[in-house]
């Protein structure tokens, strides 16, 4: 090989390889601008999704919500904001107020023992029952199960006093009632599912439109708020126009001595 052919040969190899690190340069830089792009989209659509998370932390929750709805009262109700719930013979003399938590276990062993000898007074006008709806175990334990039945209560009192009192019963059974702790009613198929139990409320497209809707959640936040002002420390409390019933009788036959002696005076 001619000394010109050699050098000929090394200024092509010299170019090859130029021309091999210029190309090998050109992808790096491609790589790079590839790999700053992904990390600006992926910075911003991590802003964006902590932003989002943020916003929607924000944003007032479904009880928050029904605080500052339109207040919608159920049929069958009187007084302010439709919170006076009497129920019984409107001719009846005495007037018994009972005081009861939805979540309430203590609530549920009364039902469960006397609510059949109260529903016999109710029919037979041995007096009128007020009832007040109280929420305080939701504060205790979380969730929103005693609201959410309040609300569902005041679905069935729109239907009728006697709805309202069976699904009452319904709720309070030994088959449906959850622990305190357990949250149960505050879903609303779990509502519903109860409310199959009680002929005017089992297909009812209405009551069943108003429980998903919430219809009376702001009408179960007016009525916890009679509780929180009636002074009363627990439930289930009994009152006979005004006075309060202690003990709490524990047997049909306690209550009805109890009853009997708070009508007499």
């Amino acid at each position: 090989m001619s000394a010109r052919n050699s050098q000929a040969n090394k200024a092509a190899a010299r170019d090859r390889l130029r021309a091999e690190r210029e190309q090998q340069a050109k992808k790096a830089r491609v790589r790079r601008q590839i790999f700053v792009a992904g990390g600006v989209v992926a910075a911003l659509a991590l802003a964006g999704g902590v932003g989002y998370l943020v916003v929607q932390a924000n944003q007032p929750g479904k009880w928050e919500k029904a605080a500052d709805a339109a207040l919608v009262q159920p049929k069958n109700t009187t007084g302010e904001n439709g919170t006076t719930v009497v129920l019984g013979k409107a001719d009846a003399k005495k007037t018994l107020e009972l005081y009861e938590d939805s979540r309430c276990p203590v609530c549920a062993t009364f039902e469960q023992t006397i609510g059949s000898q109260v529903k016999k007074d109710l029919d037979a006008g041995k007096y009128k029952i007020q009832y007040i709806g109280a929420t305080f175990l939701d504060k205790g334990f979380g969730g929103s199960g005693s609201k959410n039945a309040l609300s569902a209560l005041g679905a069935a009192l729109n239907v009728s006093p006697d709805a309202f009192l069976e699904y009452k019963t319904a709720l309070y059974s030994a088959t449906n009632h959850p622990e305190e702790k357990d949250d149960k009613f505050g879903k609303d198929d779990y509502l519903l599912k109860i409310a199959d139990e009680v002929p005017a409320l089992k297909g009812n497209a209405e009551f069943k439109k108003a429980v998903e809707d919430g219809t009376y959640n702001r009408w179960a936040i007016e009525m916890s708020k009679v509780f929180d002002k009636s002074g009363v420390q627990g439930t289930p409390s009994l009152k006979m126009d005004g006075k309060k019933i202690d003990p709490l009788p524990q047997s049909v036959e306690q209550f009805t001595t109890a009853i009997d002696k708070a009508i007499a005076g």
